[in-house]
């Protein structure tokens, strides 16, 4: 008879598979030329696209924890699509990270949900960062972009914040409806 499988042996699993779809599906040139045009700059860092739109465009992407030079990238899953960032910067302007740091403080449920999900984030980035000859989240919440990313990197259910920033933004964003009308292919 085994014994059951510990949480953290779960989670390292997990990760392990997380890391080893992204790694085995890298971005290719016709990917990083769309970044490229949705940041207004090159996607410096991009490892794979982590997250797509319902026309296969990138939604968000997955980085490198460290660029050339030994510099640190803090933003493993990095939302790119301009419409989605659209829609959570509006968010961001009506105050919503107070809203969310409060709930933080006020649902120990939801608060447990979020440091499992910075655990999570915090795993998969180093996982990242070992494979590829490498050598965050807090308990506030800073960043919805980061936040929205990672639930369009590692699903719903995985990050209770960024769960909430993709329910707030349907009407202006969803993964499942293309508006990726702006871009030339």
């Amino acid at each position: 008879m085994t014994e059951p499988e510990s949480q953290d042996e779960s989670t390292t699993r997990d990760v392990a598979k997380l890391a080893d779809r992204f790694l085995q599906q890298r971005a290719d040139e016709h990917d990083i030329a769309i970044v490229e045009r949705q940041l207004g700059r090159y996607p410096r860092g991009m490892v794979a696209v982590g997250a797509r739109c319902a026309c296969g465009r990138p939604l968000a992407v997955v980085t490198r924890p460290m660029l050339p030079g030994g510099i640190p990238f803090p933003t493993t899953c990095y939302l790119t699509s301009p419409e989605a960032v659209k829609a959570v910067s509006h968010l961001e302007a009506e105050g919503r990270m107070r809203a969310y740091n409060e709930l933080l403080h006020d649902d120990e449920t939801v608060a447990g949900e979020y440091r499992g999900a910075h655990r999570l984030y915090v795993a998969f980035r180093h996982e990242l960062a070992v494979r590829l000859g490498e050598g965050g989240m807090p308990e506030r919440v800073k960043c919805l972009h980061a936040l929205l990313a990672q639930t369009l990197v590692m699903g719903e259910g995985v990050n209770p914040i960024g769960d909430r920033v993709l329910e707030a933004v349907t009407e202006e964003f969803s993964p499942s409806v293309c508006r990726c009308g702006s871009l030339d292919d």
